[in-house]
């Protein structure tokens, strides 16, 4: 039997932080250069839970890369699997469509397969250790002890907890009220997931006017909300009620432009890092705003970002067109998270 958790307000918060700082760092970011030239178009997201090995999901598939660039593994599409230490195979079995994926700290990879309606876990060598059904996953977060947290489009809650064995064991978050009809309701709350060290999970929705990222404990208990509503936001936020309120009278299948592309979370200090197109917004573990940036790729061209990976030395955003490598401000600015 499942637990079912529910919190139907927000009277649990711990903590409420807006982002009312005024940012300390603004300007213009250029890549370094582009990494991973064989991930082209088609990249949907970067990930490093160990901190050496680099995955990259994208329309070829899911690769792992060693700290030099090297590919280790290939998931997912006709390329062969390379390993140093094990003469080339065929790549095993992918999943239908690769939505989203996370991997644990013992490189145990979970894919949510948005067109099968499943989670499948490969082991760290690519091998498909097994799977469980869930409704049209949008996105995966790994947690302790072999749980992961699945966000879909068709539950009630915001986000599903499973067990290693694939058994639902907690569900929660709340929709946030954005339309009164209650399918475009659900789609707007669509949203990205990630975690931290300490197992803590975080929902960035996608289509809320103002960017909005909640924080959950493990156990589904809401620690803060980090909502960008400064007046640079404005104009975009007003644009996007008006839509919401045309496709509410139209009555069609809901369908909008994405408002928060991507979000990072840094696992070791919990700051979390959100994209609005090329714009690359940094909060403090408190939810306050450091800084805002706008993304250039090496050659000026601007940068639109829809994955994001922040690491020791460097941040690696991901786009349609590849993954770029750049210069972590914050650090070359003297200041460490």
């Amino acid at each position: 039997m499942k637990l079912l958790l529910k919190f139907a307000t927000w009277t649990c918060l711990s903590a409420t932080a807006a982002s009312i700082a005024v940012a300390q760092y603004e300007g213009e970011l250029t890549a370094k250069r582009r990494i991973f030239p064989s991930m082209g178009v088609g990249l949907r997201a970067v990930k490093s839970p160990d901190g050496q090995r680099t995955y990259v999901l994208s329309s070829q598939g899911l690769t792992v890369f060693d700290s030099k660039e090297q590919k280790l593994l290939t998931i997912g599409s006709d390329a062969p699997q390379v390993s140093p230490v094990a003469p080339a195979k065929a790549a095993p079995p992918g999943p239908t469509f690769a939505e989203d994926f996370d991997a644990d700290s013992t490189g145990q990879i979970y894919v949510a397969d948005r067109a099968a309606n499943q989670i499948v876990i490969y082991s760290p060598d690519g091998k498909r250790v097994r799977s469980f059904q869930v409704a049209s996953p949008a996105s995966v977060a790994a947690l302790p002890n072999g749980e992961v947290a699945v966000a879909t489009m068709q539950d009630p809650h915001l986000i599903l907890v499973f067990d290693k064995n694939g058994r639902e064991i907690r569900e929660f978050g709340e929709l946030e009220d954005i339309s009164s009809r209650a399918d475009l309701n659900r789609y707007l709350n669509a949203g990205y997931l990630a975690s931290d060290a300490r197992g803590e999970i975080f929902y960035g929705f996608i289509f809320t006017p103002e960017p909005i990222v909640r924080q959950y404990d493990g156990n589904g208990f809401a620690l803060q909300t980090i909502e960008f509503t400064e007046i640079d936001a404005f104009a975009a936020a007003q644009a996007a009620r008006k839509e919401i309120e045309r496709q509410e009278k139209k009555g069609k299948q809901p369908a909008f432009k994405p408002i928060l592309t991507a979000m990072g979370v840094v696992r070791d200090t919990g700051e979390v890092w959100i994209a609005l197109h090329n714009r690359l917004l940094r909060f403090d573990k408190e939810g306050n705003r450091k800084a805002t940036y706008q993304l250039y790729a090496p050659d000026g061209a601007r940068l639109d970002a829809n994955a994001i990976l922040v690491q020791k030395d460097r941040i690696i955003i991901g786009s349609d067109t590849g993954a770029y490598e750049f210069e972590r401000p914050d650090l070359k600015l003297g200041n460490n998270p």
